[in-house]
């Protein structure tokens, strides 16, 4: 080891390595690469530091100049890659070594200016790694070494993308550390890929899995789980806590709850900025928030001190999860507790996931109001004030209240002054009771009160004020049902009595309602359903009993729908019967008649005179040049290039080669002889009305 860094380790602290920092510091591991399983808080950031040390300092105890990265060590999420930076830079202080971290959330012009000075290691999450790699801010010629942290944790947050291309960018040459608490198939294949002949580390053994914590699962009642976490934190009181949720939502609920208890608590999850998220750590590495709560991935891998308890409001998903959120405590030789809260419906769940990690928990109630005060006294009296002598600035102040008040005043104003400065534990119900059934209300009489559905009244308003105005509770009503014009209660017989003279003679209630009695049970009408979403016509109609169908005349076959058309044709436009403000007639004078486009054929097949149709040979019947209708060659094309448009259509339709009209005087445009009215627009013009098609039907031509 070189010497520098062992200095570093003196003056930290560290008199001894741990089993993983022992195993990846052993002579034959130099130089070689390495996949490394070990628990989380067994040191493994110190461990791949001490492991990577000799190939970037060669012979030397100190760094070069810093120039291009000499190493690269890549974590999952930002609060980690920050952490292992701060580790790292005290291992190699002594080193002279420049650091860098390239994270998302961080701005980056920042980062390319500390990687354009120089750096020796740079720390840095998947994605902007590959940003400053694609963007060619960061030099990969110079590397000797790359460092997987928590690799298993990127394969699922889904970086496999990311880790192959800055692999694939980093000299062939390097060495290559994975770490990870566990090695799934995925990791294995990664190491085969990327690594050459790696040596196998595992530090860890299955039997002794997080020794240092203490496992609780704690059986609470449906209804009381967020209670349950307020009497763990309490019965604990632990310097600093983790309560792990599956979800932003959740997180964000008991964030609140918690601090209207009055826990100094912060929040953690993927929502929030990288400096909301920087601000929640470090007010818990400060001592100003106690409680963090936070998601699976916000909280991976980071190191807080003092972390005594671990909270599972929700169970994970699975067992590696559960060794991770656990792992935040019980680090580096301290003890630790993980509890879980475990409702019914949870408990098959919660023993498959302590089975399948191989650990064994204790089952116990979650604690109770009464044991949280137990263990309240208990830490009071243990307190080493009691014991310290009174100082001579306070001996005044002392003398002055022993003598103005009596040993049992004095004694009940420190406990209130106590018990102000904690928050009051949580009444919770019996987890190991089973959920009676309801009991049969039995003998009723029925009430009806004016007002209901039209008057917006709702059983939720109606049945606090029968509880008060009657003086009854609310195991005493029955049904409340909300009709159109009024609302029918129920109430049970032996109240009724109290009940009628609790609300008097009058049988009045709030705003001058009165109530009167049914002399039998109402029947009750159904509500109103609410109308489905779509048009009723793609709605599936309600069925309807043969003897209950109503008798209707006989119709005519319905007319078939026509065919849907083909794909790649034009969608038919919807007919709207409206005027269309764009056409409008003239006001004034006669209108002019439509003139209907003759079609002989057409009148022949409704007359059942024409011969079925036979296809034409080519060419026959087709006239080699289509002149005007008065017999005058059409007018030349457009120019070559010059796009041909309704204008140019129309203009070469009407005149001649010339480009004159080539009708005789009088007539109008188009060459005939009727008048423009039975004529009609120009030939070649085109009628917005032909563009508008019925739903299911031919193209317009004309009005009827």
């Amino acid at each position: 080891m070189k010497k520098t860094l062992a200095d570093a380790l003196e003056a930290r602290g560290y008199s001894t390595l741990t089993a993983v920092q022992e195993a990846v510091t052993a002579p034959e591991t130099i130089g070689q690469d390495l996949l490394v399983s070990a628990q989380t808080g067994s040191g493994k950031t110190i461990g791949f530091g001490l492991a990577i040390a000799p190939g970037l300092l060669d012979d030397e105890d100190v760094f070069a100049r810093a120039d291009a990265p000499l190493a690269l060590v890549i974590a999952p999420t930002r609060e980690l890659a920050l952490q292992v930076k701060r580790e790292l830079e005290w291992l190699f202080a002594g080193a002279g070594a420049v650091l860098a971290s390239t994270v998302g959330g961080m701005d980056m012009r920042d980062e390319r200016r500390a990687l354009a000075r120089g750096t020796h290691i740079v720390v840095a999450t998947p994605g902007r790694l590959r940003d400053h790699i694609m963007r060619g801010s960061i030099d990969l010629s110079a590397l000797r070494a790359v460092v997987l942290d928590e690799a298993d944790e990127m394969l699922d947050l889904g970086f496999r993308e990311d880790l192959e291309f800055i692999l694939e960018s980093a000299p062939a040459d390097r060495q290559t550390l994975l770490f990870s608490a566990t090695v799934p198939a995925a990791i294995a294949k990664l190491a085969k890929s990327y690594q050459k002949d790696a040596l196998r580390i595992t530090a860890t053994s299955g039997a002794s899995q997080h020794a240092d914590i203490d496992y609780r699962a704690l059986r609470v009642s449906a209804r009381d789980g967020e209670n349950a976490i307020i009497n763990v934190l309490r019965y604990y009181e632990a310097p600093n806590a983790i309560v792990f949720c599956n979800t932003r939502a959740m997180v964000n609920r008991l964030t609140t709850r918690l601090s209207n208890r009055g826990f100094s608590v912060v929040a953690l999850s993927g929502e929030l900025s990288q400096s909301e998220r920087t601000h929640a750590l470090q007010a818990m590495r400060d001592g100003r928030a106690r409680v963090c709560v936070a998601t699976d991935v916000a909280a991976r891998g980071i190191d807080l001190p003092n972390l005594e308890l671990v909270i599972h409001a929700e169970l994970p998903t699975n067992q590696d999860t559960l060794l991770h959120r656990s792992g935040r405590t019980g680090r580096a030789g301290r003890k630790g507790v993980s509890a879980m809260i475990v409702p019914p419906a949870a408990r098959k769940k919660a023993e498959r996931l302590l089975g399948w990690a191989k650990l064994r928990a204790d089952w116990a109630n979650a604690p109770s109001a009464e044991e949280v005060t137990a263990k309240d006294e208990e830490r009071m009296l243990a307190n080493p004030d009691w014991l310290e002598p009174v100082s001579e600035s306070d001996e005044p102040t002392v003398t002055k209240i022993s003598e103005t008040f009596t040993p049992e005043q004095i004694a009940a104003a420190y406990l209130r002054l106590f018990r102000e400065r904690h928050s009051a534990p949580e009444d919770l119900s019996d987890a190991n009771e089973a959920v009676k059934p309801r009991a049969p209300f039995g003998p009723s009489v029925w009430f009806s009160l004016p007002g209901g559905r039209s008057t917006g009244a709702e059983p939720r308003r109606v049945l606090p004020m029968l509880c008060k105005m009657g003086d009854i509770s609310r195991d005493d009503i029955g049904a409340i049902r909300i009709q159109q014009d009024a609302s029918l209660i129920e109430l049970r017989e032996g109240a009724l009595q109290g009940f009628l003279a609790a609300i008097g003679p009058d049988m009045t209630v709030e705003d001058g309602a009165k109530l009167s009695r049914l002399s039998a049970p109402p029947k009750l009408d159904r509500a109103p359903q609410r109308a489905k979403p779509g048009p009723a016509k793609d709605r599936k109609p309600r069925h309807v009993p043969r003897d209950e169908a109503p008798v209707t005349a006989p119709q005519s076959a319905p007319t078939p729908s026509p065919a849907a058309p083909k794909a790649g044709t034009t969608k038919p436009v919807e007919w709207n019967d409206a005027p269309n403000p764009k056409f409008k007639k003239p006001k004034g004078g006669p209108k002019k008649p439509h003139r209907k486009a003759a079609n002989p054929a057409a009148d022949a097949m409704a007359a059942g005179a024409a011969e079925p149709w036979k296809p034409r040979k080519s060419g026959a019947g087709k006239p080699k040049h289509a002149g005007s209708k008065d017999g005058a060659p059409r007018g030349p094309k457009p120019p070559a290039g010059k796009p041909s448009s309704k204008k140019n259509r129309a203009r070469s339709d009407a005149s001649g080669p010339s480009g004159k009209p080539t009708g005789a005087p009088g007539k109008p445009k188009g060459g005939s002889g009727k008048p423009a009215g039975a004529q009609g627009r120009p030939k070649g013009a085109s009628s917005p009305s032909n563009r508008l098609t019925k739903p299911g039907g031919a193209p317009r031509r004309g009005k009827p």
